[in-house]
């Protein structure tokens, strides 16, 4: 939603999963939220120190809200949860539907369809968040290496 708990976990997780993979030049990687509420703010505190625990720097983020060329220039728009993906594909332009998604649906360890927001809850919101991303970040990966959207 403000893109400083979750969108730039997944961004910084799958971010170290491409440069592992030798491919951060390319492919582009980028997290928006769907609301205004944290344009140009760190991720936070929380997010940061747990990510960190894992070896994950989230501290160059900064919170964005998603524009229009958004959907044009990425070839994945995911969403943590289903109200983000209904505010997706409202905003979306109909020939780039079927690039929005769940982020879960890459998930191989989850059957959960949403990433909780840790945002009002403890510290282990936040290790849950990254287990989460973590199992979908490696099959976004397999994803894009099978091919095209």
């Amino acid at each position: 939603m403000g893109n400083i708990c979750r969108s730039p976990t997944a961004e910084g997780v799958f971010r170290d999963k491409v440069k592992q993979a030798g491919l951060e030049q390319r492919i582009e990687i980028d997290s928006a939220g769907t609301h205004d509420y944290h344009i140009g703010k760190p991720p936070d505190a929380r997010a940061q120190r747990a990510a960190l625990g894992r070896g994950y720097d989230l501290s160059a983020l900064r919170g964005r809200q998603i524009h229009d060329e958004d959907f044009a220039t990425f070839d994945y728009i995911l969403a943590m949860d289903h109200d983000n993906l209904a505010n997706l594909l409202r905003i979306c332009p109909e020939q780039y539907q079927h690039k929005v998604r769940l982020y879960l649906s890459f998930s191989r360890l989850h059957a959960d369809s949403e990433v909780p927001d840790p945002y009002y809850g403890g510290a282990r919101g936040f290790e849950e968040v990254l287990d989460m991303v973590e199992d979908a970040a490696a099959g976004l990966l397999l994803d894009i290496a099978n091919g095209p959207v």
